[in-house]
């Protein structure tokens, strides 16, 4: 799912980007959060809207990070949320997070790569935040979240162009590879995926991009 490189380097910000959520260094955090991690903010917001109805249902949050994601959607009523991720601190946060917010029992969160994951039941939602900026080849991802998939799954995409996208490939060019997308590639790159229907909005310097199986795939997937 991952280099080497965007491992380690996940594995050593957890610290920083559970702070972002958390907000730990109060207001002057806050205001930073809000100018700099407005996508951030936006895309938390707008998971949370599309995923209605949750209750009772099953949820896969692929790059869970510090379990916000998760622990938001159990919260929410979710029966079943699993969390994936690649850095074992990000899992070790999750964990305390799902502790301290009264909902382990609904979360399980699973230090592992998404292509050696495999599921007996495909869940009702699949979350894929802040994933797809570090995904060399990523149509093999979507196929791979397809096929764990029951109804809808969700993505985040940077924008490329313009001067916030310029000014964090400068940031990350010693930490990790980053890749970006205008929206005419998304449009391309789900055009050529048969059975499903996506929807691409912006979201600040994000596109937020909700895909649905069609009904005849579904079918397939329930008689398999």
């Amino acid at each position: 799912m991952s280099t080497t490189r965007t491992q380690e380097f996940f594995q050593k910000y957890a610290g920083d980007f559970d702070a972002i959520y958390a907000n730990q260094d109060g207001v002057f955090n806050r205001v930073i959060n809000h100018l700099f991690r407005k996508s951030m903010q936006l895309r938390f917001l707008k998971t949370m809207e599309v995923c209605e109805p949750v209750t009772g249902k099953t949820v896969l949050d692929i790059g869970c990070g510090p379990g916000h994601y998760s622990i938001a959607l159990a919260k929410r009523g979710a029966v079943k949320v699993i969390g994936l991720d690649f850095a074992e601190e990000m899992i070790a946060l999750a964990e305390q997070h799902a502790q301290a917010q009264g909902v382990s029992s609904q979360c399980q969160f699973l230090n592992r790569d998404l292509f050696t994951y495999t599921s007996a039941e495909p869940f009702d939602r699949i979350v894929v935040m802040g994933v797809m900026d570090y995904m060399q080849e990523p149509v093999k991802v979507i196929e791979k979240v397809l096929s764990l998939c029951k109804d809808r799954c969700f993505f985040s995409f940077p924008e490329a162009g313009g001067f916030l996208a310029w000014q964090r490939k400068f940031r990350y060019r010693n930490r990790c590879e980053l890749y970006m997308y205008t929206q005419a590639q998304l449009e391309e790159m789900f055009r050529a995926i048969p059975d499903v229907k996506a929807k691409i909005e912006p979201i600040a310097r994000d596109f937020f991009v909700t895909v649905e199986k069609n009904q005849s795939m579904i079918v397939a997937l329930h008689l398999h």
